[in-house]
Formats: structure tokens, C-alpha cells, sequence
């Protein structure tokens, strides 16, 4: 009788155990969880057919040993937040909800999937703490929580992640300071735009300056903490070093004093003969070329050899935003080691590497003659949106002559030149997923910019103006600075992007910035610039020329042949057509809002699902293992939509 008791109580566990969330261990409880995702959240998750037994056939679902192994979702336009659920998928070894609109914390339950290797979860808006389930998953080898909204502090117990090879923070609002790190297999690590503080631990202290930029950090490979070496090296020197250093150093100022002495008689025996006294200039160099400063530019204790001679004038030096640490001034950007990276409406802009190592880019402006007081309200302006798909004006300089905007470095340049550059043999072909993730991060920047303070609209909007994250995230540029513009540059300073109705760049509408946009969605989807000569020696614009090809053929011709490869993905690349023609429309009013295009790219935002399953690096916006058909579209397989007039 007891032994049947027995039997009787474990048949009652096992039926309870399978009737609660996390019990079930089957293919039926992976069905369950996914389609508890669907129900949750809004995208292309409600494609799936719910009426098959088995999950293993939907988008994004891979499955092993008759279980889900693997969800990649990424780019897919899903919005809500996540539901308790997802725990059940206990043979999950990938997770990728990449670059989708994803809020609210990340649900607890997620702590069950203790076989999970990689979890990808940048490009939402993910917020509240780090949750602390992460540090359950021993087996984690690669965590991308970047672009998000996560705040707090970045939590010791990452050291419980032994096998840990990448971990990306970058772009969030995490606060306090890094803490020591002990992961020995740890490879690739980037903490760069968030609020933190402090010094970096001593075993990261290799990594590029790069990976801790945007914070209010110092130490190895950024500009050292102030006062750090001196003490320990006053620490370790005998009172009777001490000494002898006082005495050294007060002998060689002694000497200074006599020649300097010397110099300024000499000078002003010199200065005798002259006929006129003249302010003098001096000659800084700055990234491809020099810069003329005059005595009004600069302060008189200007600490270069540079500007020795200068006297007089106001203080002058960098004028910092927020809150980061000040790990740079004027005298270290003038001695920058730099290149020019390109010349813009508003001027040129230059990649500046100071000596410690850290690189900025500087924008030297033209035809800007304002007041300083309206000038430095414009850079307030500019300095206070925020946004992860904006570059951030992190300083400024003003005088008379010069003026000089100091924002972050973008690594791989602007989407004119990753479209528009080596286009002969060796190039690697720029895929679908890639310019449909630049699109959509260019319009989120752009939609939020029509939204928030009184710069509503970007006023200069073309893919030179579209630079790039490493992880070949769009990030909007130039935004503000046409509203200080001379309006004597304004027919010709956009050819090609500017909307037909603008006449003076300082009074572009948000739907002037919408046809711009279009243009640029023009030129990714068909691989040309904006303006060129294939109809006539004068040339035609952008949304001419496509127009003409839908009227005329209906065929695939207007696609980028780099494009027709990825044969997936022909109903999107159709859809984005149709919107860029949409935003180019001639009267302003038939122009969707950027708030409208950007739902519409979000929701045909997807890569090619056969290539993310055979990714070997999925942290990266461009999947490091591409698979390119070779077979390209005949000219009748993609059906165009009509385009009214």
C-alpha cells in the first residue's frame, strides 16, 4: 500500500510539473513559449503559423534534437515588451532580438536558459538595471546589451561568466564606475557613451580608447588620473630626494628668469625700428592646414609654444558639454596629429588623435558670421539632443575667425562613402541587412530631432551626413547647423537631396528634411548618388531617374545589383522603394511623416535569415559569414508597385 502511495505522489509531481511555466521540457513547451512571444509583442512574429505542431519551421526558429536551439529575430520591427515565457526554451543556446523596439526590463525567467552561448539584445529600449539573471548563465560567451536604456551600475558578478569572450554596454545610461574584471577569455569590450566614472581597472587598461569614450573616466588607454603618478612617485622618493629635486628645480627656474630676461630686452631693441605696431598672428597647425590666430582668439597663458607671442584677449579655450571628464583643451587639438575626412556644406572635418591617444572629429565651420551669444545658444541647443542614433557635440570653440565643433569619432565613416567608394574588384558587396539597419537608424535620429526643441528639423540631410558605428549603426550628423548658415550658399549647398520647394537652407521644413531622406533611401537601394549623367550630359536627379525606370519597364533595374544577391528579400526591398518614392513626392503635403516612415522601415527591417544562422560573429551589424547567391534576378521577377504621378 505505501509503495503505491509512492508511485501515486510521483505521478502528482510529474503532472504538476508539467503544468507550470519551466516544467515542461518538450518541443510542445518551446511551441508554447513562442507563441506566448506572439501574443506579447508586435512584428513580423505574427507571420508565423500558429496551426503547425511544430515551431521549427517559423521565421527565425532552429531547432536540434527536436528542440528550439535557436531564436534570431533581429530586425524584425518588434515592439511591447517581452513575457515571462521565454524560460521554457531551456535548449536555447542563441538568442538575437537586435535593432527592434523591444522595452521594459527583460523578463526574469530568462535565467533558465542555462544553456545560452550568445544573447544579442542591442538596439532596443530595454531599460531598468543590468538584470541579475545574467550572471546565472555560466555558459554565456557573447552579451550585446548596447543601445539600450539600461542604467545603474555595472555589476562585480560579470566575473561569474567565465567563458565570456565578448560584452558590449556601449550607449546606455549606466552610471558609477568599471569594476575589476578578471575574464580571461574576455576579447572584445566597449562601456563607450554611458555616464560613467572613475578610473579604468588596470587589465583593461589595453584595450582602444575607443571602448571607454563618452564617460568621465581616466587611466590607461585614455589620459591618465590626474595626481595619480605624482603620489606614488612622492611616496616612494626619501625626504633627501626631495630636496635635491627643490634645489634642481629652483636653480633651472633662476635660469629661465635670466633668459627670459634677456630675450624681452632684446625684443624691444628689435621692436625700435619698426614703423607700426600690429597685432601679431601665429600659424597653429590643425588637421590639412593652419589656422590664423590673431591676439583675441586665445588666453594670454595659453600653454603652447605654438602661440608664445600671443598677449591680450579674452580666455579663451574649449567649451565642454555635460558631465565627462575635460581629458583634452585647445592646446592638445591645435598639436593633434590628423587627416581630413572630408569637405561639407558647413566645412571640414578632420580626425584629430591627440598624444594621449584619444581621437576626435572636428568640424571647422565656414559662412557662419553670428554673434557669440547666438552661437553659443545654438550649441546648446545642438549639445541637448540626445539620442543613440545621433553624434553628440561633445565641445565647441568661438572667436572671431574660428570656430571649431568637437564630436565623437565615427570609426567607419559616412554611408556616402561605404556606398559610393572602391566599387571595382575587391569590394565587399554591401548586403541587405546592412543598409536596411542604416536606413532605420538614420530615421529614428531624424524623427527625433522633428520632435524634441527648437531645431525641428535637420535642414542638410545626405549620406555624407550619415556616419557609421563599427557596428555599421547609422548616426545622424550636421544636424542644427543650418540654422547658422549663410543664406548666400543656399541654391547649391545639398544638390541633389534638397527638396524642390526650399529656397533658403535656414528655413527647411521637416517635410524639405522627409524628401531629402527619400533621396538617401533612393541611393541605397540603388547603389547611385543623387545626382548623375546616365539620361542625359547635364544629368538627372535621383527620383527622376527611378521614376522613369518603373514607368517605362517595371523591372528590377533600378535595384542595386549588389542588392539582387539576396533573393529573400525581394518583397522589402520593393516596400522601401515604394516609401522612398512616397517621401520624394513633389507637393510637400503628400509626404509621410518621419514618424511614419520610420514605423514602416521597422516593420520591413529583416535580414536574410540563412545567413544569421550560419553567422559566426552575430555582435557584428555586418554578419561576419556572408552567403551570396550567385544567380541574380531576371528582369520580369520582381513586379514593381504603380507610381501615380
Amino acid at each position: 500500500m505505501k509503495k503505491l502511495e509512492l508511485l501515486l505522489a510521483g505521478f502528482l509531481v510529474v503532472f504538476l510539473l508539467s503544468s507550470v511555466p519551466g516544467g515542461q521540457s518538450d518541443l510542445a513547451s518551446d511551441r508554447a513559449a513562442l507563441v506566448t512571444l506572439r501574443s506579447a509583442v508586435r512584428g513580423r512574429t505574427l507571420l508565423w503559423n500558429v496551426t503547425e505542431t511544430s515551431p521549427c519551421s517559423w521565421l527565425g526558429v532552429s531547432c536540434d534534437s527536436n528542440r528550439v536551439s535557436e531564436l534570431r529575430l533581429p530586425g524584425e520591427g518588434l515592439t511591447g515588451e517581452l513575457p515571462l515565457g521565454l524560460g521554457n526554451l531551456t535548449q536555447l543556446r542563441s538568442l538575437s532580438l537586435r535593432f527592434n523596439a523591444l522595452s521594459g526590463p527583460p523578463p526574469s525567467d530568462l535565467a533558465k536558459l542555462v544553456e545560452l552561448r550568445d544573447l544579442f539584445l542591442h538596439g532596443n529600449k530595454f531599460s531598468g538595471n543590468i538584470p541579475d539573471f545574467l550572471f546565472n548563465l555560466r555558459n554565456l560567451v557573447q552579451l550585446n546589451l548596447a543601445a539600450n536604456n539600461f542604467s545603474g551600475e555595472i555589476s562585480p558578478r560579470f566575473n561569474n561568466l567565465t567563458k565570456l569572450q565578448s560584452l558590449y554596454l556601449e550607449n546606455n545610461t549606466l552610471t558609477g564606475s568599471i569594476p575589476e574584471l578578471d575574464l580571461p577569455g574576455l576579447q572584445k569590450f566597449n562601456v563607450s557613451s554611458n555616464k560613467l566614472n572613475g578610473s579604468i581597472p588596470s587589465k583593461l587598461s589595453g584595450l582602444e580608447a575607443s571602448a571607454f569614450e563618452g564617460n568621465s573616466l581616466c587611466g590607461k588607454p585614455l589620459q591618465l588620473c590626474n595626481g595619480t603618478e605624482s603620489e606614488s612617485k612622492n611616496k616612494s622618493l626619501s625626504a633627501g630626494a626631495i630636496a635635491g629635486i627643490v634645489i634642481g628645480s629652483l636653480a633651472a627656474l633662476l635660469l629661465i628668469v635670466v633668459i627670459f630676461i634677456f630675450l624681452c630686452k632684446k625684443n624691444m631693441s628689435g621692436e625700435k625700428g619698426s614703423k607700426e605696431s600690429t597685432p601679431k598672428l601665429t600659424e597653429v597647425e590643425i588637421p590639412g592646414g593652419k589656422i590664423k590666430l590673431d591676439s583675441e582668439s586665445l588666453s594670454a597663458d595659453f600653454p603652447s609654444a605654438a602661440n608664445a607671442n600671443l598677449r591680450g584677449g579674452g580666455n579663451k579655450n574649449l567649451v565642454f558639454f555635460g558631465n565627462a571628464v575635460r581629458t583634452f583643451d585647445l592646446e592638445d587639438l591645435l598639436r593633434a596629429s590628423a587627416e581630413v575626412l572630408g569637405k561639407g556644406t558647413f566645412g571640414t572635418a578632420y580626425k584629430a588623435t591627440m598624444e594621449m591617444g584619444i581621437a576626435v572629429a572636428v568640424k571647422r565651420l565656414k559662412e557662419v558670421a553670428v554673434p557669440e551669444k547666438e552661437f553659443r545658444e545654438k550649441m546648446e541647443e545642438i549639445a541637448k539632443m540626445d539620442h543613440g542614433n545621433l553624434v553628440p557635440l561633445r565641445a565647441y570653440y568661438f572667436s572671431r575667425d574660428e570656430k571649431l565643433l568637437v564630436y565623437d569619432y565615427m570609426p567607419m565613416g559616412s554611408l556616402s562613402a561605404l556606398l559610393h567608394g572602391n566599387r571595382g574588384a575587391g569590394r565587399t558587396p554591401l548586403n541587405w541587412e546592412t543598409r536596411s539597419g542604416i536606413a532605420l537608424g538614420a530615421a529614428r535620429g531624424i524623427a527625433y530631432l522633428h520632435s524634441h526643441g527648437p531645431l525641428s528639423s535637420h535642414g542638410n540631410i545626405k549620406s555624407s551626413n550619415i556616419l557609421l558605428t563599427r557596428t555599421y549603426e547609422g548616426r545622424v550628423s550636421d544636424f542644427g547647423l543650418a540654422y547658422l548658415a549663410s543664406p548666400i550658399s543656399t541654391p547649391n549647398r545639398v544638390a541633389g537631396y534638397r527638396a524642390p520647394e526650399v529656397t533658403d537652407s535656414r528655413k527647411v521644413s521637416q517635410k524639405a528634411d522627409v524628401y531629402s531622406f527619400g533621396v538617401l533611401l533612393l541611393e541605397l537601394l540603388t547603389g547611385k548618388p543623387p545626382t548623375h549623367s546616365q539620361l542625359n550630359e547635364e544629368g538627372v536627379d535621383l527620383p527622376k531617374w527611378v521614376l522613369s525606370v518603373v514607368r517605362e519597364e517595371w523591372t528590377a533595374e533600378v535595384f542595386d545589383l549588389e542588392l539582387l544577391r539576396y533573393q529573400n528579400v525581394e518583397e522589402e526591398m520593393v516596400e522601401l522603394l515604394q516609401l522612398a518614392l512616397e517621401c520624394t513626392a513633389q507637393h510637400p503635403d503628400k509626404r509621410p511623416s518621419m514618424t511614419e516612415v520610420t514605423g514602416r522601415i521597422e516593420d520591413l527591417c529583416r535580414s536574410s535569415l540563412q545567413q544569421e544562422q550560419n553567422a559566426a560573429n552575430d555582435d557584428a551589424f555586418v554578419d561576419s559569414e556572408e552567403v551570396l547567391s550567385q544567380q541574380y534576378y531576371s528582369s520580369d521577377s520582381i513586379v514593381l508597385p504603380s507610381v501615380k504621378d
